[in-house]
């Protein structure tokens, strides 16, 4: 959510932005905004003017009274009526004006960095950088639902019975490696200086308000019925939500947290959902990276967090790219964002695996997160970033096809064998 100062200094900028991020149709609202921000500003200064008024003339009942000019007393109480109910029609329009203003300042992008390449969608992302080598073996990977199942590690058919499209079992080896993987996750960032965190997996409308733009919520979120409460499509979102209407001493910042949770997602309009496999889900786990931080330091944490997800994924094996996202392609909270992506040897390409986003002060703003400076000036928004650590099971379509072996087994790379029991590699079922 932009500063309405923005708007009432320089529009301009706005304007600019919203044709850089491809939403034309918004130009308006701007004008909207400005018009109404002049009329409550006019209206709120039309309240002080008669609240002193009231008080004035209040003070000057009783010595009118006191003096016995008793018409002249009830003259200037009928004076105070008219000021108290004019006030009253300022104040009602105030409020609404507020109400009508913030509902449309919530839908303005925000303003996004100047490295951010201008593209209308994903198709013009930029690569950025790539680690490792990606590999295409002398034989021929199966689709990672074959791999799965010839390891006996997954059930589709029965998880399609009991909950539909979207969903799996996990089974045998296949299932402790995706725990063991989430572990990995949560000890890797530990050592690298993050607080470990598990949050409620369900959040109130006011903080999904503050968290994401309302398209976004409509085409991910569970809403629990008869409650206010939905699931949450991320840790981000809770995590976030955590410092709601707080002030935080500046010497307490930077906020680096690690957590897990389980997600849960509409994937609305999401192409691929009925087809056989666990890239596309309802229903999958999570280690997140979360920041908050002075706004002058959140480039650097930006850079730090994708760095964190690179790192993580080559100790596993597995080759990775980043992808810097263009203007058209970043959701309206963002500054800035960067995928990363693994390689599939079976499709020869890379695939999303996490996603590193700025959001600036957008969330901050929305949900009144406040820092309060040690020199004792005046409080500010900090930045929030957030970041994907890994995701399984999409994460184990990566995994398996990178560590695939020709004789069907699957490789364990040193550093995931403590969390699979010392295990060097996943064997294939013996045949009964």
């Amino acid at each position: 959510m932009l500063d309405i100062k923005l708007f009432r200094t320089n529009p301009d900028i706005i304007r600019e932005n919203i044709k850089k991020k491809f939403q034309d149709d918004k130009l308006p609202i701007v004008d909207e905004i400005i018009k109404m921000d002049e009329d409550f500003r006019r209206a709120k200064q039309r309240a002080d003017e008669l609240r002193a008024m009231k008080n004035k003339i209040s003070k000057e009942i009783g010595a009118l009274m006191g003096q016995g000019k008793k018409d002249e007393a009830e003259e200037a109480k009928k004076k105070v009526g008219e000021a108290a109910a004019e006030l009253a029609a300022c104040e009602k329009e105030s409020e609404e004006l507020t109400e009508e203003i913030r509902r449309r300042v919530m839908i303005i992008p925000n303003i996004i960095d100047p490295s951010v390449p201008i593209g209308k969608d994903d198709s013009e992302n930029v690569e950025k950088e790539r680690f490792g080598e990606p590999v295409i073996p002398d034989f021929e990977v199966p689709y990672h639902i074959d791999i799965m199942e010839s390891l006996n590690g997954v059930d589709l058919d029965s998880a399609r019975k009991t909950s539909g499209n979207g969903f799996y079992y996990l089974t045998g080896d296949i299932a402790r490696l995706h725990s063991g993987i989430l572990s990995y996750a949560r000890d890797f960032m530990i050592d690298r200086g993050f607080t470990y965190v598990i949050p409620p997996f369900m959040i109130r409308s006011g903080v999904v308000d503050g968290v994401m733009s309302f398209a976004e919520m409509e085409n991910m979120m569970y809403k629990i019925e008869g409650e206010d409460l939905y699931l949450i499509g991320t840790s981000e979102h809770s995590m976030i939500g955590r410092y709601v209407d707080t002030i935080n001493d500046e010497d307490a910042l930077p906020y680096a947290l690690t957590s897990y949770s389980p997600c849960f997602r509409k994937e609305v309009g999401a192409h691929g959902i009925e087809e056989r496999g666990v890239y596309r889900i309802h229903q999958f786990e999570k280690q997140e990276m979360i920041v908050i931080c002075n706004p002058d330091e959140s480039n650097e944490w930006y850079d730090r967090l994708w760095q964190n997800t690179v790192d993580f994924f080559r100790t596993l094996d597995i080759p990775v790219r980043t992808l810097e996202c263009c203007s058209g392609d970043l959701a309206d909270l963002k500054v800035k964002s960067l995928d990363v992506e693994a390689w599939s040897p079976r499709q020869k390409k890379y695939f999303e695996v996490g996603s590193c986003s700025n959001l600036g002060d957008a969330q901050a703003r929305r949900l009144s997160i406040r820092v309060k400076p040690k020199d004792g000036g005046a409080t500010y928004f900090p930045h929030t970033l957030n970041n994907t650590v890994v995701a399984p099971p999409r994460m184990l379509i990566a995994f398996l096809e990178n560590n695939l072996c020709a004789d069907g087994t699957v490789k364990i790379p040193e550093a995931l064998r403590p969390y699979v029991g010392g295990k060097d590699k996943i064997l294939l079922p013996e045949k009964k």
